[in-house]
């Protein structure tokens, strides 16, 4: 029996409470998670496996990035692959019948300084003696001119959401990681054409990408080369400007939809000021998923840390559980 599962008999809550907001919910959850995402959702299961109170808030549907990827080949325990959306479900379901209340509400304000702590969301406040913050990322923009216009007509950050809206026609995917690798394998099965653009004169994805694209006729690369705008013709884009670094020369490529996949930033506008972020934006925690506040805690991708995947995240999740869990027994 490890750690986490031997943690049953805690106390619910801090002592000492101050009076609780006029809009508070009665009740003192002994861990509030934010963000249903993997980190999220595991922390969940393994917090009601705890025999703590826990509820998970989340103002989108459950998954976070998990659920919007076609398929994860890097998950253990699935030979065969799996699809993003049924793991991300299966891990919502699996954290609710262990007791987790899983809360469809933005939460909009924290207050880490008091104990308990309070959270404030759109239908009121919650108050915890722990929390977890696992609120992820979300994909960074290129920043160039037409992008804000163009988003939804033709510029899009998610392959598998809107990839079926471009069947037969040409697209571009920008970006030279796993993700950027993954669009355009998915895409090519839809799209007519695929150029994929990349700043430098190689993938930096992992070498099972390189060899798929490989084997796509209807992908061709433009390497050394950056995205400068995006233009539009009745409103929906019509083409895509891009720049050779190698010269300084432009080049305007026809394209019915870009997907970009240029990495992530992190969702911590929430905690500015409350926690310590490091220049990126991300929460900077230990190795225990501690933050310098006590009773506070940082899993999945919105933590610095080297490596951020599936399996990462879930990682944190059960370690930052426990965490919690011993912190409020002592609290």
């Amino acid at each position: 029996m490890t750690n986490s599962e031997n943690l049953g008999n805690q106390p619910s809550a801090c002592s000492n409470q101050p009076e609780a907001p006029a809009n508070a919910h009665t009740e003192t959850l002994d861990v509030a998670i934010i963000g249903a995402g993997p980190a999220g959702l595991t922390a969940g299961l393994y917090a009601a496996r705890a025999g703590l109170r826990a509820a998970v808030f989340e103002r989108l549907s459950p998954g976070g990035q998990l659920a919007q990827t076609e398929r994860i080949d890097n998950y253990p325990g699935f030979a065969q692959g799996a699809g993003g959306f049924e793991l991300a479900w299966s891990m919502k379901e699996q954290a609710e019948r262990f007791g987790v209340r899983v809360i469809n509400e933005e939460v909009t304000a924290l207050d880490v300084a008091a104990a308990p702590k309070t959270l404030v969301t759109s239908a009121g406040a919650y108050r915890a003696a722990s929390v977890i913050v696992a609120t992820g990322a979300r994909p960074r923009k290129l920043g160039v001119p037409g992008e804000a216009e163009l988003t939804g007509r033709g510029v899009s950050y998610c392959a598998t959401c809107d990839g079926n809206f471009f069947r037969g026609k040409t697209v571009m995917v920008v970006g030279g990681g796993n993700t950027a690798a993954a669009d355009a394998i998915y895409l090519s099965r839809l799209a007519s054409r695929v150029i994929l653009v990349h700043r430098r004169n190689a993938l930096r994805a992992t070498p099972v990408y390189h060899r798929q694209l490989a084997e796509l006729e209807n992908v061709e690369f433009v390497w050394n080369a950056t995205v400068r705008a995006l233009h539009g013709e009745d409103g929906k884009l019509a083409a895509a400007q891009i720049e050779h670094l190698a010269d300084g020369s432009l080049e305007t490529i026809p394209v019915d939809g870009v997907f970009v996949a240029v990495g992530t930033q992190p969702n911590t506008e929430l905690l500015a000021g409350a926690l310590p972020l490091d220049e990126a934006g991300y929460i900077v925690a230990d190795e225990t998923c501690a933050t310098p506040v006590p009773g506070v805690f940082a899993a999945g991708d919105v933590r610095a840390k080297t490596l951020r995947q599936v399996v990462t995240a879930v990682a944190d999740g059960a370690v930052c559980a426990e965490q919690a869990a011993s912190y409020v027994a002592i609290c």
